[in-house]
């Protein structure tokens, strides 16, 4: 799915599990930090541009590096760190590390039928066991759009009552702007409806 996708879902999971803003953000960056794999895919069309030889990093190392089981210890152990609850932490981060995961294996196929992204648990070490479901969907289908609306909709509707969101987890003082802006909007509609109820109940001169 797109790491957009990811980071909603993984946002969503971290505010409802941690009881601070530090964990909420390490344990959301768990839940991204598998496509780091994918960074591959600037090399591959940086270097064609500049006219140099075609590579092949993405085809190559993307859910084979950090998907699998070296990609969750390595990212448990390094967010956990930093940490005010580690041990809860660690525990979160390989629970939103393996629903990344999870959404891949559903939601991450190419525009072929046949192109089909599978996971190496064991990678890069091995290639066994390979995990592939044939029914797939692609990455643009509809499925993955509307979870990602749902997704985004229901975030910001925790933000508003949390006082923070998932932009915090790259910049904490856009993230107070954006909260704000998103309780701004908030209160506009409460005091309108509020309104429209005075008037619906204030009864007509005769």
């Amino acid at each position: 799915m797109s790491p957009i996708t990811h980071l909603f879902a993984s946002w969503l999971v971290a505010a409802k599990t941690t009881n601070n803003p530090r964990d909420c953000r390490l344990v959301t960056l768990a839940g991204i930090v598998p496509d780091a794999d994918g960074l591959g895919l600037a090399l591959d069309l940086g270097g064609s541009d500049l006219g140099h030889e075609q590579t092949w990093f993405y085809a190559r190392y993307h859910h084979y590096l950090l998907h699998g089981w070296f990609g969750a210890a390595l990212s448990t152990v390094v967010l956990a760190c930093f940490a005010r609850q580690r041990l809860r932490a660690a525990v979160l981060c390989l629970i939103v590390f393996h629903l990344h995961l999870l959404c891949d294996l559903i939601g991450s196929r190419g525009p072929s039928a046949v192109d089909l992204w599978p996971i190496f648990y064991f990678g890069p070490f091995s290639k066994d066991p390979m995990w592939l479901w044939k029914g797939q969907w692609p990455l643009d289908a509809w499925p993955n759009r509307l979870l990602s609306v749902v997704l985004f909709l229901w975030g910001l509707c925790v933000a508003v009552r949390r006082g923070d969101s998932f932009v915090g987890v790259f910049n904490r003082r856009v993230d107070s702007v954006f909260v704000g802006v998103l309780r701004g909007w908030k209160d506009a509609l409460v005091r309108k409806r509020q309104t429209k109820q005075r008037n619906d109940r204030t009864p007509d001169p005769p």
